[in-house]
């Protein structure tokens, strides 16, 4: 059921039209006694969900009892990063989501289904793994918070996507982030229905039915300005919600280009971007755009590690960014692997499968370790400097020599294509 939806391309929602609208899909949902919100982390700041979350915490008061920000196999947002994004609500509501330790078996997708949906790809069953707390809580009501946008695993973000991945544990994260990269990055970008989301669609409604999730989900796209806007807000608990919202994101947050890009320049802002686990969206977002031959320059002041997470920042520095063939085959080899299949995706996630070459210029990582994984390094200072993210504007730039570069301020706003990816 749909409880609220307004959106549109040129739409600009207000707060108050955004509180207006949330408070009356919470209004059609009846009373709760205990809620907790699922909003997302630090990586995705610009989705609403902070505010959103602040307003349902007025809504509901006491009632709202904890909030468990979807980290996945992020770290933890740190004091300054909860102060940002969810300004003064009381630090004492929030969880921590270890990925890892605290999470429950809901049930397995079976394998034969897996490799219906990913034409054989894989053939693994999918164990449905969420948070200990959505299930043990004791809870009347899980708000899960989130914005709908391109995604390189599932096609577009959000939705179940939030509960099982956000707030799912290691063999549930590792195989549907290698289910999607085996199944090819270039057929699930941008897409609505993929192997990924039946997966998920089939665990939701075999395993997880009599959760009480409430999916508030934003679309954000850019203004004549280039400032970040909402353009869409829906709420709801079921399938229907999610497509329009996707639509929607389809329809704000693709950019088709005429014919490929020679020269792109990506800038990651570093207080969102330390790792290239995240910072890698300048790659993948940009893959289906940039031309063979092509160079894409990655600036990255904050980026000071590979993976946020111990374990695969030492797969990423051992076995490095290759051809997807070679890391399909390095995984077949290595035990390793095979067991962090996240980190395996990961690797295929942030190839150029030797098409383009990558610049990328770190604020911390030395020479070394950038090309140790297959990079070539840029000294950071120069590279502002002629490429000035400040003065830049999204999109066309001709610089004062008369170099034409593609600019990106972000590129965890949209997805870059040469061309309609959906006649390909």
């Amino acid at each position: 059921m749909i409880y609220f939806e307004k959106g549109g391309s040129s739409l600009k929602l207000t707060p108050g039209e955004i509180r207006a609208g949330l408070y009356e899909a919470l209004d059609l949902a009846g009373s709760r006694k205990k809620v907790i919100a699922v909003p997302p982390d630090y990586s995705r700041a610009h989705s609403m969900a902070g505010p959103i979350t602040g307003m349902a915490r007025d809504y509901y008061g006491e009632n709202m009892t904890d909030i468990l920000p979807a980290l996945g196999t992020h770290a933890p947002m740190s004091e300054k990063e909860l102060k940002k994004m969810y300004g003064d609500i009381p630090r004492s509501l929030f969880r921590v989501h270890n990925w890892r330790k605290d999470v429950v078996n809901l049930g397995e997708v079976p394998g034969e289904y897996v490799a219906e949906v990913s034409e054989g790809k894989v053939a693994y069953s999918w164990p449905a793994q969420v948070n200990r707390l959505l299930v043990e809580g004791g809870h009347d009501l899980i708000l899960s918070v989130g914005q709908v946008v391109p995604h390189e695993v599932i096609g577009m973000a959000n939705y179940n996507k939030n509960i099982f991945i956000g707030a799912g544990g290691p063999d549930g994260i590792n195989k549907s982030h290698f289910l999607g990269a085996a199944y090819g990055m270039e057929r699930i970008m941008g897409r609505i229905d993929t192997p990924v989301r039946k997966v998920l669609n089939y665990a939701e409604r075999e395993f997880a039915s009599e959760l009480p999730v409430l999916y508030v989900l934003t679309v954000i796209g850019r203004d004549e300005e280039g400032s970040l806007v909402p353009r869409g807000l829906y709420i709801g608990d079921d399938m229907e919600c999610f497509e329009k919202a996707a639509s929607l994101s389809q329809k704000v947050n693709f950019e088709m280009l005429d014919e490929p890009l020679k020269k792109v320049v990506v800038y990651l802002d570093p207080e969102e971007y330390k790792s290239t686990w995240l910072g890698n969206k300048s790659i993948y977002r940009t893959r289906m755009a940039v031309a063979d031959g092509g160079e894409l320059i990655v600036l990255a002041p904050g980026l000071k590690e590979f993976g946020e997470d111990r374990e695969i920042d030492a797969l990423i520095r051992k076995y490095g960014y290759k051809t997807t063939p070679e890391i399909l085959e390095n995984t077949e080899g290595n035990e390793e692997l095979r067991n962090n299949l996240s980190a395996a995706a990961h690797l295929i996630h942030g190839s150029t499968e030797e098409r383009f070459t990558v610049t990328y210029c770190p604020g911390a990582l030395t020479r070394q370790e950038i090309e140790s994984v297959n990079y070539q390094f840029g000294n950071l200072a120069p590279m502002m400097k002629k490429y000035d993210p400040h003065s830049l504007k999204d999109g066309w730039n001709i610089l004062p020599g008369g170099e034409e570069i593609f600019f990106i301020s972000n590129p965890a706003t949209g997805l870059w294509s040469a061309g309609d990816i959906f006649e390909k």
